[in-house]
């Protein structure tokens, strides 16, 4: 294969008590993206569809995620990058990510696999690192992995894919507000109460179960967010209202995905989800604020090829 075509999909991180180590795959929103062998070396970004941002490799997140992947390699050809970009930057379900680990991942099928899924996370997290200035996992390693992801350690790199169970869905609703990574990231305490990490470390651990026992109450329960969250709600116009009525609407749970602005409720059913929907759109609609709304199965593959 000289050329494919990619979906190169959508993530929710932190997913309420798993801040920067936690992350999700979604399954009806993402990137499509034709990446191609060339006979020149190195990554060139030729065309770039729905968001304002460079085609200068050094600057965009596909280029420098492409270049950190072409050093590891003895190649004497490179590869020319078309993005089709469907999320919205800055809309807080992975963006950036979404660029960055499709990239690397399409660059892989086409070389035929020297690296597996896990070794190309380093590769997408300088990706990351060029659009937060932190090289992060929590996005790409389940745009790369699918479905649930544990950053269990940064130094040395270790993640754990996590069990999806049959029936989770996700909601996610973009309000059409812009929250700056620097605000969201200001805004939160260097240090943190012995009794909010107690509680933060529980909850993680009782999600971390609820999904390899598919237990549902139990996934419910954990979905709280004793740290980040009350500090970022305030960022968010709404938030509370939004996600108090997503579990009035039968949501196990709902939170900020990633930095925000999108706020995420996960259920149990596509019908359920599709009830949440209804519920967290109706409450942008009386705030006359207008969003984006999706509602997605747990993508538990990751990017996959569109076409050949």
């Amino acid at each position: 294969m000289n050329q494919l075509k990619i979906f190169a999909p959508a993530t929710i991180a932190n997913v309420s008590c798993g801040f920067d180590v936690l992350g999700l795959c979604l399954d009806t929103v993402g990137d499509e993206m034709i990446i191609r062998k060339t006979s020149e070396k190195g990554i060139t970004i030729s065309r770039l569809v729905g968001q304002d941002l460079p085609l200068e490799t050094e600057k965009n997140v596909a280029g420098i995620a492409g270049l950190a992947m072409l050093e590891k390699l003895n190649l004497n050809h490179g590869f020319e990058i078309e993005i089709y970009k469907n999320i919205k930057a800055g809309s807080g379900i992975g963006s950036s990510a979404a660029s960055s680990a499709g990239t690397v991942w399409a660059m892989n099928e086409l070389l035929g696999k020297p690296f597996s899924a896990k070794e190309l996370v380093p590769f997408a997290m300088e990706g990351e690192k060029l659009a937060s200035g932190t090289a992060h996992a929590d996005n790409v390693a389940p745009a790369l992995l699918g479905g649930f992801t544990l950053v269990r350690s940064y130094e040395p790199l270790d993640i754990i894919k996590i069990p999806t169970p049959d029936e989770l869905y996700a909601t996610v609703i973009h309000p059409q507000i812009e929250v700056k990574t620097s605000d969201s990231r200001s805004v939160l305490k260097q240090k943190i109460t012995l009794k909010e990490s107690i509680i933060q470390i529980g909850n993680l651990g009782g999600l971390i179960s609820g999904l390899y026992t598919s237990d549902y109450d139990l996934i419910s329960r954990s979905l709280h967010d004793e740290i980040v969250e009350p500090l970022r709600a305030i960022l968010i116009p709404g938030f509370d209202e939004v996600k108090a009525n997503a579990i009035q609407a039968g949501a196990l749970g709902a939170g900020i995905s990633g930095s925000g602005p999108s706020i995420f409720a996960l259920s149990k059913g596509e019908e359920m989800a599709q009830n949440v929907a209804k519920s967290m759109s109706e409450t942008y609609k009386k705030l006359h604020i207008d969003y984006d709304i999706h509602v997605s199965k747990i993508n538990t593959n990751g990017c996959r090829v569109v076409e050949c």
